[in-house]
């Protein structure tokens, strides 16, 4: 009994002083002293016979060996955490949600998750991420990523969100100097404003199967920078619809070659947690796709 209580704490050492950053920062979480982590820590190393830790008097830094055992540990360690929540209502959900969401996405969640998440879970304490940038769930400490197009990262559980449709945008200043194109052939002649995935530009999709890759005047690996850009008069930019809904509406963007329609791109929540996340990450996936649902097209 005793060897499997001193390999638990071990463990939550070992899992504290990697997200805390220090033994002094874990010790400061679990309420006791730098030097009682350190030791659990050590006698967990002893027990595995392998280093977690590469210590210095300025400085703690994880071994190959530690960062494989972390991605192994830290996932079984949270579902134990938030295993006394299955037992619990929706209105016991609580815990620290850490999620990414693309910036493209941002005014239209943030606002929803600002006001009406976090006042119908007020012990959920929200922490959020906005970029672009695909980030490692389990290296980074990520409860939910939002994901916009297809994913290749195979390790993580994927729930669909729907598909939501792209659209051609410009500003009524550049159109005019430059024209209305009237075919997708005259796409070729125009400005661009174009998506960077990596160091690759994403391609003009049309719901036909045809693919364009025209030169651009400015490219981005973020889908607020491109709006920001179409609506300086830079060029014709494909983003999302939903992103540039109020700017269509109110006439500061306008959509080129509304009659051929582009592909729609789908939207995934990504979670490292297995068959059962906790139910902080089942209500916060549940109320992203409500919030995106009347923007998706439905097949």
């Amino acid at each position: 009994m005793r060897t499997g209580y001193e390999r638990t704490t071990g463990l939550l050492a070992f899992v504290r002083t990697v997200e805390a950053g220090s033994f002094s920062a874990a010790a400061r979480l679990a309420g006791t002293t730098p030097s009682a982590v350190s030791k659990n820590v050590e006698r967990l190393e002893r027990r595995l016979g392998v280093k977690l830790f590469l210590r210095t008097t300025r400085s703690l830094s994880l071994t190959v060996d530690g960062t494989a055992y972390y991605e192994r540990v830290a996932p079984l360690l949270r579902a134990l955490d938030d295993a006394d929540e299955v037992l619990d209502g929706a209105g016991r959900a609580s815990g620290v949600l850490r999620v990414s969401i693309p910036d493209i996405l941002a005014p239209v969640l943030v606002d929803a998750l600002t006001s009406d998440f976090v006042s119908h879970y007020p012990d959920i304490r929200l922490g959020i991420s906005v970029s672009d940038r695909h980030v490692d769930l389990v290296r980074e400490g990520f409860d939910v990523a939002l994901r916009i197009g297809s994913v290749v990262d195979g390790d993580w559980i994927m729930r669909p969100l729907g598909k939501l449709p792209l659209a051609l945008v410009a500003s009524p200043a550049y159109l005019e100097q430059a024209g209305h194109p009237q075919s997708v052939d005259a796409l070729m002649q125009a400005a661009h404003v174009r998506y960077l995935l990596g160091a690759r530009v994403y391609p003009i999709g049309f719901a036909d199967g045809e693919s364009l890759s025209p030169p651009g005047v400015f490219d981005s690996d973020s889908g607020q920078a491109m709006r920001i850009a179409a609506l300086n008069g830079l060029g014709i930019a494909q983003l999302l619809r939903v992103a540039v809904a109020g700017d269509l509406e109110s006439g500061r963007l306008v959509e080129v070659l509304p009659q051929h329609p582009l592909s729609r791109v789908p939207a995934l929540a990504l979670h490292a947690f297995g068959r059962f996340p906790p139910l902080r990450v089942r209500l916060f996936i549940d109320f992203v796709a409500a919030a995106l649902s009347a923007h998706v097209v439905k097949d």
